[in-house]
């Protein structure tokens, strides 16, 4: 069999580095899955950056929000998390978190299981020499073991459904589980209006999701106008706040709320990254509001704020870390259902897997001349 291409970095600031490794043997309760395309997500430039608060297994695989197609599987390998039946030639997404489904968390709160003690982590916690090798998305396969990695969890995509929009699924999934997050707790309702702080990938996909879990008004903080505020209003956010024309927090926020009307939103979400967007938001909620944090997945630093307007301002503060095994399916279900809905392919710029290529894919979302960054091993398969 031929060789499969999968690119490594070496550390913090290195260059991407495609190597050849052997084509696997593949498990009775394993598959090699071909990949049609991979996101850049901002985790993964907050890991280039040096951001990631924990160690890692330097070199290996980044990449994570990956849509792809069964080659080979063994004959163990029939179904996937959802006991929806797998074969050669189905369509499939793995997510990056695969809580274990044992530990303390995954046994007494499935509900946060996404607080797993010990999950399988691809395209992070895998390192390169831990064969077969194949164990993050920017590479021309990646390879699934559930005899070697019991934890492992693989979701069946709809026939017709483009691997492009199967790459989007798990980032969309980390919305919706924000937005449920609010909703249970009493700080998300049907006709509320919405703060998105962060244009990026994030902030777009949240706001479609926003606008089907029923948000009456969604507003998006962000910049570049060319490409990121221009897709949010496609995407439709009736109004947008240009950061790089609005360079003070107190303008800023005083539009939010001359946009919304002078009490402020009922929910804020920080899908921005910045750890400067808290204490900003915040003032842009009315009191009682929710205040939402999902974008700090990478230690960026600390800031001066003061918890007093917490207090004094009665405000709900949920943090949302990734999703459960569970909440997957909202996503790709979401995908599916609105594919003609949102201009979601517009998102994606696409670049070929090449030292070349992915360099290029990291270099210009980090300088934010993208909305979503996607590295294509395989043009064919997403057309």
């Amino acid at each position: 069999m031929e060789s499969i291409r999968v690119c490594t970095h070496a550390g913090p600031g290195a260059e991407p580095v495609i190597r050849a490794v052997p084509w696997p043997k593949v498990g009775k309760r394993a598959a090699l899955i071909k990949i049609g395309a991979c996101g850049v997500c901002g985790t993964d430039l907050h890991i280039l950056k040096g951001h990631w608060p924990k160690p890692l297994p330097w070199p290996f695989t980044l990449g994570h929000e990956l849509g792809g197609v069964i080659v080979e599987c063994g004959d163990e390998f029939t179904e996937d998390f959802m006991s929806k039946p797998l074969h050669v030639g189905s369509k499939v997404m793995i997510p990056p978190l695969m809580p274990c489904g044992r530990c303390y968390y995954c046994i007494h709160y499935p509900a946060t299981a996404n607080k797993c003690l010990t999950p399988v982590y691809y395209g992070r916690y895998l390192g390169f020499d831990k064969a077969p090798h194949l164990w993050g998305g920017w590479a021309e396969y990646v390879y699934v073991d559930l005899d070697m990695l019991p934890g492992t969890k693989i979701y069946k995509l709809p026939d017709d459904m483009s691997l492009r929009l199967g790459a989007l699924s798990e980032p969309l999934t980390s919305c919706i589980r924000a937005f449920n997050r609010a909703s249970r707790a009493g700080g998300f309702a049907w006709g509320d209006t919405v703060v998105i702080q962060g244009s990026g990938p994030i902030g777009i996909l949240a706001v479609a999701a926003a606008r089907e879990m029923g948000a009456g008004r969604v507003i998006c903080v962000g910049a570049p106008e060319e490409p990121r505020l221009k897709l949010a209003r496609e995407f439709g956010a009736e109004a947008t706040v240009n950061i790089e024309e609005l360079k003070t927090p107190q303008d800023r926020i005083k539009a939010v709320r001359d946009i919304v009307g002078g009490f402020g939103a009922d929910l804020v979400m920080d899908c921005s990254g910045h750890p400067s967007a808290g204490p900003e938001g915040i003032e842009m909620l009315r009191d009682g509001g929710t205040y939402v944090e999902m974008g700090q997945f990478t230690d960026a630093g600390s800031i001066e704020t003061s918890w007093h307007r917490i207090c004094t301002k009665d405000l709900n503060v949920l943090g949302s870390w990734g999703f459960t095994g569970n909440d997957l399916p909202l996503g790709v279900d979401m995908l599916y259902r609105t594919r003609d809905r949102y201009p979601w392919l517009k998102m994606q710029t696409i670049y070929p897997f090449t030292e070349k290529g992915v360099a290029q894919a990291v270099a210009d979302a980090m300088a934010m001349k993208t909305v979503k960054s996607t590295i294509v091993p395989w043009p064919e398969l997403v057309g």
